[in-house]
């Protein structure tokens, strides 16, 4: 409980849709793990607490007017700009499908692993929910996992786009009947819609991406320039991958390196390979000479949409075994503090930025239940 209170109030901070920690009370009960743990409840607070599930439920129990209630409630509540249609079935499957790829986009971009993407999980209303076996990426790798019941990759980074599309299969399914009184009709529909969500994704994973990098966007050349984005985004993490860099300390640099190529002096021992990033560099400079934007504009933009600080899992795991073995949540306060601010230096707890040493790496998170 303790880690979905700082993670999600880092979330939140981080600017990703959220829900949010209001309190953890500890029930004086013991939880059996590996050992016996002190047992506790969180208070957490949403937009709703309306699920896929929540639609999965009432479509098996083929309770077709809970379900018109329920669409209709969720679709006024939380995209209301939507309503008002002759379908509303279909107008909250297209507004789920939008937040939801939004939102994921916006994972990736801060290498967050959410760790049990079930549709019990997944939110109407587009926020991150359930912080149990999540955690963040130290250096980048696409197939990481942590969490203690994925043995299979089912939740691992780079698989969270999937696995949110097969979530919004889940909800069409749900919502099949409303779609449409004519089955072919229904799927029809609901295939369409369904069909959209690869590329909405990477639409909004391209922007996150171009963010991270200081790169703008030329609407008359468009098509052209998303593409060769797209390859020069995808062609770095597949170099951070190949030489084990540090996600969040990689961009952070980045940021001074735009506006100072002095500055790559601090990147390289990120680098197995120092030559993977100059060889990068040198495409991303030419990239950045077709905007008209001052370097230290670039940088400044960068500053935004890169953190300083995540909530990195040995902090984390610190922070609880300081609580839970010493009743002592000064560790727990001052990490809250400082990921409040994620974006901004804070040189007094850089420490809090460094990545785990070899002793300090943890590779599991488990369910809070």
């Amino acid at each position: 409980m303790l880690r979905e209170y700082l993670v999600s109030e880092a979330m939140a901070a981080l600017g990703i849709p959220t829900t949010r920690a209001l309190a953890v009370a500890t029930t004086g009960e013991g939880v059996l793990r590996e050992e016996v743990l002190p047992g506790a409840i969180l208070t957490r607070v949403a937009a709703s607490h309306l699920r896929v599930g929540t639609f999965e439920f009432f479509a098996a129990r083929g309770d077709r007017e809970a379900l018109v209630a329920l669409t209709s409630h969720a679709l006024a509540r939380h995209y209301p700009h939507a309503a008002g249609n002759d379908n509303d079935a279909l107008a909250l499957l297209e507004q789920v499908i939008d937040a939801q790829a939004n939102l994921v986009a916006s994972w990736l971009g801060v290498g967050f692993v959410h760790g049990v993407m079930n549709t019990d999980n997944t939110a109407i209303s587009g926020e991150t929910l359930d912080y149990g076996p999540c955690a963040f990426l130290d250096e980048y790798d696409p197939d990481k996992t942590f969490s203690s019941i994925d043995h299979q990759g089912r939740y691992a980074f780079s698989n969270q786009p999937r696995i949110a599309h097969w979530n919004m299969i889940r909800l069409a399914e749900a919502l099949l009947s409303l779609l449409s009184e004519d089955e072919e009709e229904a799927v029809r529909l609901a295939r369409e819609r369904l069909q959209r969500f690869p590329a909405r994704f990477e639409a909004a994973h391209l922007e996150v991406l171009r963010a991270k990098l200081g790169l703008g966007h030329d609407d008359r050349a468009r098509d052209a320039q998303d593409a060769d984005d797209r390859v020069l985004a995808h062609d770095l993490l597949g170099r951070l991958a190949q030489n084990h860099v540090d996600y969040t300390l990689f961009f952070r640099r980045l940021c001074a390196s735009a506006a100072d190529p002095s500055a790559d002096a601090a990147i390289l021992p990120l680098f197995d390979d120092p030559d993977a990033f100059r060889a990068w560099a040198e495409t991303w400079r030419r990239r950045q000479a077709s905007e008209a934007l001052t370097p230290d504009a670039r940088a400044s933009s960068m500053r935004r949409a890169n953190p300083a600080f995540v909530p990195r899992n040995h902090r984390v795991e610190e922070a609880i075994e300081a609580a839970v073995r010493r009743s002592d949540f000064g560790p727990f306060e001052v990490l809250t503090d400082v990921l409040a601010k994620p974006y901004d230096e804070q040189p007094d707890f850089a420490y809090l930025a460094d990545p785990p040493g070899a002793d300090q790496r943890m590779y599991r998170t488990f369910c809070g239940t």
